[in-house]
C-alpha cells in the first residue's frame, strides 16, 4: 500500500498508516490477529485490538470479538466517534455492524494450522499458549500458512510529527473464555502521546501487570531520554513477571526500538525510502 512514502509525504497521518497496516496483518493466515487467529479453549476464534492516537489521546478498542474482519478498523471506528473507547463482545459486535464495519463467519477466520494447533493443545492438555507457533501439528505441506507470531502491532510518526500506535491479536490457543489480554488495554499493550508511540507483543498477563506500553511513555518525558535504554527497563519490568515478548516503538524525535526477550520476533521498519526486516537477534 505504499504507506510509508504517503506517510512521509503526508498524504496520511500517523493514525491512518498504523490502522492499514495492522488491517494487512490481520488479513495475513500466518500471523495471530484476524483470519488466522488462535482458538481459545472452545475451538472458537476471540480477537481484540486496539488503537492511540498520541496528539489529543483519542484512543479506541474492542474486545473479544468473533466475527470482525478487521478488528482493529472498529477499534478505530471507536476512537473516531469518541466515545466509549473500549467495548467488549457482542456490543462491540454489534455496534461494528451498524456502523457499517465488515462481518463474517467466525469459521472463515479459522485455518488448517490453527485447527491443529487447538487440537494438539486439547488432546495434550498443554498449558494455553503452548502450540501457537507450532507448526508441526499440521500433517501436511502449511503451503500459505506458515508458522508466525502472535500479536501484530504498528507505530508510526508522520510528516506533521504527530505519533500512533496500533495492536491486533487472537489470543493464546486454549486461553478460557473471556480471557483478556493487554492488547485491547490502553496503556498496557498500546500507548501513544506526544513524545512516544509503543506497540507491545507477549504473554498478555504480565504487560498487563506492568502496564507496559505506559511505562515506556514515562520513560520517555525525561529530558534527553533515550528510547533503546527505556524499552530495555520497561522489559526488565515485564520479564520477572513471566512477560515472554517484545515491542516496537518510535518517540518524536525519530528514534525506534523493537528489543525482544524471545527467540523471535517478526518487524520492520520503513524509514526515508529503506525497509529493514528482521525475524531473530539483530547482529
Amino acid at each position: 500500500q505504499d504507506l510509508g512514502p504517503r506517510l512521509e509525504a503526508g498524504d496520511i497521518d500517523a493514525l491512518t498508516a498504523v490502522r492499514l497496516a495492522v488491517e494487512a496483518l490481520e488479513d495475513e493466515p500466518g500471523f495471530n490477529a484476524g483470519v488466522g487467529s488462535v482458538l481459545d479453549a472452545n475451538g472458537r476464534v476471540s480477537m481484540d485490538a486496539s488503537i492511540m492516537r498520541g496528539n489529543d489521546g483519542a484512543a479506541g478498542s474492542v474486545v473479544g470479538v468473533t466475527n470482525l474482519r478487521h478488528p482493529i478498523e472498529a477499534a478505530h471506528g471507536l476512537l473516531q466517534q469518541g466515545w466509549p473507547a473500549m467495548m467488549a463482545g457482542k456490543g462491540a459486535e454489534a455496534w461494528a455492524a451498524k456502523h457499517e464495519h465488515e462481518t463474517v463467519s467466525p469459521e472463515a477466520l479459522i485455518t488448517d494450522l490453527r485447527r491443529a494447533q487447538w487440537q494438539k493443545w486439547r488432546d495434550a492438555r498443554l498449558r494455553p499458549g503452548a502450540t501457537d507457533e507450532d507448526d508441526a501439528a499440521l500433517d501436511h505441506d502449511l503451503g500459505e500458512e506458515v508458522d508466525g507470531p502472535g500479536t501484530v502491532g504498528a507505530v508510526a510518526l508522520d510528516a506533521h510529527g504527530h505519533l500512533a500506535a496500533a495492536t491486533s491479536t487472537g489470543g493464546m490457543t486454549g486461553k478460557p473464555p473471556g480471557r483478556v489480554g493487554d492488547t485491547p488495554v490502553i496503556g498496557a499493550g498500546t500507548w501513544a502521546d506526544q513524545r512516544v508511540a509503543v506497540s507491545c507483543t507477549g504473554v498478555g498477563e504480565a504487560y498487563l501487570r506492568a502496564c507496559a506500553a505506559h511505562e515506556v511513555g514515562v520513560g520517555m518525558r525525561q529530558d534527553e531520554a533515550d528510547l533503546t535504554e527505556v524499552c530495555d527497563h520497561v522489559l526488565d519490568l515485564v520479564e520477572p513477571l513471566g512477560g515472554r515478548g517484545g515491542l516496537i516503538a518510535i518517540s518524536a524525535d525519530g528514534q525506534v526500538a523493537l528489543p525482544f526477550r524471545v527467540t523471535l520476533m517478526y518487524r520492520g521498519l520503513w524509514r526515508h525510502g529503506a525497509i529493514t526486516t528482521g525475524i531473530g537477534p539483530d547482529r
